[in-house]
Order: structure tokens, then C-alpha cells, then sequence
């Protein structure tokens, strides 16, 4: 198939879910996309071209062409323009009216749209249904200038060891948070497209929403780890802890506008926050340490060996 706005290949349409070799190859694309950006980021670092406020977004915006005449001054410049071609098969530049939206109007996604049906915003994202094909396509704002979506921020808790609080994020965390919906089962996510205003765009699999204040804790996706209250407090809810391989993540904010019941009759998340372990910080606290140790390889371990959580 392909997608309506970028005649790109898309495995998503509507309602239907895309089968386990489907899934895989997104889960696939979420990763490469993540390697492709630290490769480009490390070849602008070689050339100076690192900025100071937030990287990530110079990075995502650079044109094919952006080097193109400094490719054969030396290897630094042809290893990022090299870089910069691979990034953009991994995340294709596509302006707004590419999308069915008028750019020439102050804000063009508050505008009708022919082609798409507008659903819902939120704090990070507006959504919209394709008239197409009924997929939802997400488009991701930048605020404050150079951030955009939300990760986690942690620090030293007072009554926990830690204390992670949601912040504004940047690129590289919103491919993560869309890498981790993938992983944990959660609706279908393809990355499309990024704007030249910087607007990420991505689309999902369609699903009916959840009543608002629903009870999520008994649905919860699989894999997911609770936390000891005394490792960690969170300002979201149901902040949980999820290993990719041998990397583990604090993933939090599963309540019910975060969940769809997908045409398979089953939940599935369609957003979340979260952010990678801070080892630096666990580290400094040997409890921890060894309860991440133990829970990586048993999710039911304790936060003290031979103890249950319920006791301590």
C-alpha cells in the first residue's frame, strides 16, 4: 500500500491491524531511524555543526542538498552528507499542504481540511483522521522553539530515590516515545513525515477511545514492571519499567485517553511518556542497582532479595 499524502509504502489503513511480520518491520524502522539520527549527529559533531540550544532539531531539518558542495572538500563532509541522505530515507521532509493544510494562513492546522477529518488535541499533538483510508495521522508541534512531545526528567527524591517529573522533550525523545508504543504492543506507528516547520508526523492505526477517567491498571500492557515506592515517584500515572533488550526504560502516563480498544476487542496504547533508566543515578544507590540486576532477568523480584515489595 501506499500512504495518501506521501506515496510512501505504509503497512496501516484505517481500523486494520497489521499482521506480526508488519509489526516487526515498524519496530524495525523505529530503530534505524534512532541509529540513523545519533550517525548524523555524530558526523556534524566531526564537522562543528552541532548546535546549542536543541541539536536534534537542526539535525532532523537538514536538507539532502544542505552539504552538497562541501562533499569533496574531505571525508567529514562527505561522511555527513552521507549521513544526511541516509536520515531522510528514515524521516522524508513533506511541507504541510502536502497534507491537504493551507500554509498561507496563520494556523493552518485550526483550518478545514478536505482530506482530513480533524479529531482531537492535546498538549503535545493534533490529530485528525485520514478521509482516505480512516488512519489517524499525529502531528507533533514544536514548542518553545525547539522542543517538542515530553520525556522524563529525574533528580534525587526526598522520600524515594528518585523523583521523575515530565518535561519538554526534544526529537530524539519523541522517535523514542514512538518507538516504545511499537514495542510494548501498542497501536500500529509509522513515523511519515517531519515539516520544515518541524512538525513530526505520524500515523496510527485507528481505535475506538476509552471513557474519559476509565480504569486502566488491571490493562496495562505485558512487560511492563511495577516499580518499589522506594526506588521512584512520578508526577504520571502508572509509571512502570520496560527493557528493550538490555536498555531499560521508565514509561508512565497510561491512563485512559492513552489506550483505544483496537478491532481485535483488546487495548492498546497509543501515547505515553517516558525516558531511558538513569543508570548514572541508580548506580549511586546499591539497592537499586541490584533490583534492576534481578528484575532484568525475573520481573517478579522484589526490591530486596527474599522480601515482597508489600512487606518493605
Amino acid at each position: 500500500m501506499q500512504d495518501a499524502f506521501t506515496g510512501q509504502p505504509t503497512v496501516i489503513q484505517g481500523r486494520r491491524l497489521p499482521g506480526p511480520e508488519a509489526r516487526a518491520c515498524l519496530q524495525d524502522d523505529h530503530e534505524r531511524r534512532l541509529e540513523a539520527l545519533a550517525r548524523l549527529g555524530a558526523a556534524a559533531e566531526k564537522c562543528d555543526l552541532r548546535a546549542h540550544s536543541d541539536p536534534d532539531r537542526d539535525l532532523v531539518l537538514l536538507a539532502e542538498d544542505e552539504v552538497a558542495l562541501l562533499e569533496h572538500s574531505g571525508p567529514e563532509w562527505a561522511e555527513l552528507g552521507a549521513a544526511i541522505r541516509d536520515f531522510r530515507v528514515r524521516l522524508p521532509l513533506h511541507r504541510l499542504e502536502d497534507f491537504g493544510f493551507h500554509a498561507d494562513v496563520e494556523h493552518p492546522l485550526e483550518e478545514p481540511n478536505a482530506r482530513l477529518n480533524y479529531l482531537h488535541s492535546g498538549v503535545e499533538a493534533s490529530a485528525f483522521m485520514a478521509v482516505a483510508d480512516s488512519s489517524v495521522y499525529k502531528f507533533f508541534l514544536p514548542r518553545d522553539g525547539h522542543f517538542i512531545g515530553s520525556e522524563f526528567g529525574f533528580r534525587k527524591g526526598e522520600e524515594t530515590v528518585l523523583y521523575a517529573e515530565a518535561v519538554l522533550g526534544g526529537y530524539r525523545a519523541l522517535f523514542e516515545k514512538l518507538l516504545l508504543v511499537q514495542a510494548l504492543g501498542g497501536m500500529a506507528t509509522e513515523v511519515v513525515a517531519v515539516t520544515p516547520e518541524g512538525i513530526v508526523v505520524a500515523k496510527q492505526t485507528l481505535g475506538e477511545p476509552l471513557p474519559q477517567g476509565a480504569d486502566t491498571s488491571e490493562f496495562l500492557p505485558a512487560g511492563l514492571i511495577e516499580i518499589p515506592s522506594r526506588f521512584l515517584r512520578a508526577n504520571r500515572d502508572h509509571p512502570r519499567l520496560f527493557f528493550i533488550g538490555e536498555r531499560a526504560w521508565l514509561v508512565a502516563d497510561l491512563h485512559a485517553r492513552n489506550l483505544v480498544r483496537a478491532a481485535d476487542g483488546q487495548l492498546h496504547v497509543i501515547d505515553l511518556v517516558a525516558a531511558p533508566w538513569p543508570a548514572d543515578l541508580a548506580a549511586k544507590d546499591s539497592s537499586m542497582a541490584a533490583w534492576l540486576e534481578r528484575v532484568r532477568h525475573d520481573p517478579e523480584a522484589s526490591a530486596l532479595p527474599g522480601a515482597h515489595d508489600d512487606d518493605l
